[in-house]
C-alpha cells in the first residue's frame, strides 16, 4: 500500500519564501495514515469514508483493517461454510463482507454469520436440524412450506401426548455471552389468494395446562432452565428465551445442547409450529431478532 502525500508538500511563493498554496484537506492524508484511522472505526463508518476519494477507497481495502474486525478464530468459523480454495482467494474485506451475511451450511439446515455490532458469531438452526420426537409419523407432525421461515419450512404438530424437540452443536465461539431462543408460533398460518395472511387455530390446545420446559447445557457445565406457558396470540411468531452461556476461551470448542419439552402425559397438546433456534450475542440479540 503506497502513500499519497502530494497535497501535503510545501510550495514556494514568488519571493522564495516557503508557504502553502492551499489549506490541507482530509482527502490529502497519506493512504497509510487513512488506513490506521479506519482501523479504529466501525465497518459502516469505514464504508462511508471509502466514498470520499480514491485514496480512502484503496485504504479501506487493507487486510489489517478487516482482520481486526473479524473474530480471532475467524478461520475456524469460515471453514464451516467455505472450502480452502475459496478462502485463499478472498481478501479479508471480502471475507468479512461474506461472513456478515447469513451463510447456509450442513445441507442448508443451519446458518451462521458475524454480528456487525459485536464481531461475534450468530447461528440459526432450522426445524430440519432438530431432533423431534415422532417427526416422521404424519398422524402427529407435518412439514409445512412457508415464506415466513428463513429456511422456507416449519414443523407443525397437530396433536401429541409426548412433545420433545432438541438439538446440539459445537464450535469455537468468539469470547462473550450468548443467548439461545426458540422461534415458535401457535396456529398454522397461510395466505388466502396469495395476499391476506390468515391463521388456522383449530388444533391449538394443551399449552395452557402445563408449562413447556426449555433447557440448555454446555460442555463446560453451564446450564439454564426456564418454564413457560405458551399463551401468546395465535398467528404471531415468538422468540422464547431459553437462557445464556458464556465463552471465555475462543480456542476451545464449546458444545451446546438445547431442548423444548412438554412430557406430561395427562393431556394432549397441539397446533404449534416450530421454526428454528437462534444463538446470538446477548448484547445485540433483541436487535438481531427484530431484523430477522
Amino acid at each position: 500500500m503506497g502513500a499519497n502525500i502530494s497535497g501535503g508538500l510545501p510550495e514556494f511563493d514568488r519571493n522564495g519564501e516557503e508557504g502553502y498554496s492551499r489549506k490541507p484537506r482530509l482527502v490529502d492524508l497519506p493512504e497509510n495514515c487513512v488506513a490506521l484511522i479506519m482501523m479504529r472505526l466501525d465497518p459502516p463508518e469505514i464504508c462511508l469514508l471509502a466514498c470520499l476519494s480514491s485514496v480512502f477507497r484503496r485504504a479501506s481495502s487493507a487486510d489489517f483493517i478487516w482482520e481486526s474486525k473479524l473474530p480471532s478464530n475467524y478461520r475456524i468459523i469460515a471453514r464451516k461454510v467455505f472450502d480452502e480454495i475459496t478462502l485463499k482467494k478472498l481478501t479479508k474485506k471480502d471475507l468479512y463482507a461474506k461472513l456478515s451475511l447469513p451463510n447456509l451450511f450442513d445441507g442448508g439446515t443451519k446458518e451462521l454469520w458475524i454480528d456487525k455490532n459485536t464481531g461475534r458469531l450468530c447461528l440459526s438452526f432450522s426445524s430440519k436440524a432438530l431432533r423431534i420426537t415422532r417427526i416422521d409419523d404424519r398422524r402427529y407432525w407435518s412439514r409445512i412450506p412457508t415464506d415466513e421461515s428463513r429456511f422456507q419450512s416449519v414443523a407443525y404438530v397437530q396433536q401429541v401426548w409426548w412433545f420433545e424437540v432438541g438439538g446440539e452443536f459445537k464450535i469455537q465461539f468468539p469470547c462473550g455471552t450468548y443467548s439461545l431462543f426458540f422461534r415458535i408460533q401457535l396456529g398454522k398460518t397461510s395466505k388466502r389468494l396469495g395476499r391476506r395472511r390468515i391463521c388456522n387455530s383449530e388444533h391449538i390446545h394443551g399449552w395452557d395446562i402445563k408449562p413447556v420446559r426449555f433447557q440448555l447445557a454446555t460442555s463446560d457445565n453451564q446450564r439454564a432452565v426456564s418454564l413457560c406457558y405458551l399463551d401468546n396470540n395465535p398467528g404471531n411468531w415468538s422468540h422464547y428465551h431459553v437462557g445464556d452461556f458464556k465463552v471465555e476461551n475462543p480456542d476451545i470448542e464449546t458444545g451446546i445442547k438445547f431442548s423444548m419439552t412438554q412430557i406430561d402425559c395427562t393431556h394432549t397438546k397441539g397446533g404449534l409450529c416450530v421454526d428454528s433456534v437462534f444463538i446470538l450475542p446477548k448484547e445485540s440479540a433483541e436487535e438481531v431478532i427484530r431484523s430477522k
